[in-house]
């Protein structure tokens, strides 16, 4: 493996994770995996899960709040706590802004650049189609999801793989173009391009990144 395509060290598997994802959604209060089914679940539960979760409003302390924060981007990226700090510690040593050298590494692993063109509806979803040697990394097949994707690098699905439901059914949901700068994508030939790492803004994430550099300057 090039230095270019280097992985998160130590990890190469998903992460796990174990606490219910329809929970999680429902503590976030908005659809921190894509998939389409925890938008209606947002919308026939739109409160906390728990018994009281449609009257508790439990007020945070700074450290609950950049906890919290640090909690939705780690469970959004399906990242493991050692994988992340790791993710910071190297956003920490590059240039600029760590809170946005940090997003631009979540969103330049090869995992969510599969979710972000559409060939899977969620990242989970994505995860799993890198690991079982569905996609191809500049023609090559790769299954290490946490391999980070470098401008003009070409994202595709294997030949033997374009006729998966999973993959057809997440692409339909496509319309026109996607709305993502940094991306271009042929759907006729279910191929990508990673054009350029992206800008902070053009990211579409409702995360507050600073929260997290707080937490860790501590």
């Amino acid at each position: 493996m090039d230095a270019d395509h280097q992985k998160e060290e130590g990890y190469s598997n998903m992460a796990k994770i174990s606490t219910a994802k329809g929970k999680l959604v429902r503590k976030f209060g908005e659809n921190i995996f894509g998939n389409p089914k925890y938008d209606r679940l947002l919308n026939r539960k739109p409160y906390n899960p728990g018994q009281h979760g449609q009257s508790r409003r439990q007020k945070l302390s700074n450290y609950g709040l950049q906890l919290r924060e640090k909690q939705k981007i780690k469970f959004m990226y399906g990242l493991l706590e050692k994988q992340f700090k790791l993710t910071f510690n190297k956003a920490d040593r590059m240039k600029g802004e760590t809170g946005t050298n940090m997003l631009q590494l979540l969103e330049s692993r090869l995992d969510n650049v599969v979710f972000r063109l559409g060939f899977a509806s969620s990242r989970p979803a994505a995860r799993q189609l890198v690991s079982h040697k569905h996609i191809l990394l500049n023609n090559k097949c790769v299954n290490i999801p946490s391999l980070f994707v470098k401008p003009g690098d070409t994202i595709s699905i294997r030949n033997k793989s374009k006729k998966m439901d999973v993959i057809i059914d997440s692409m339909k949901q496509i319309k026109g173009d996607i709305q993502l700068p940094w991306l271009s994508l042929d759907k006729a030939k279910m191929s990508g391009d990673f054009k350029s790492v992206p800008e902070r803004e053009e990211m579409q994430l409702t995360v507050n990144e600073q929260l997290v550099v707080e937490l860790y300057s501590k």
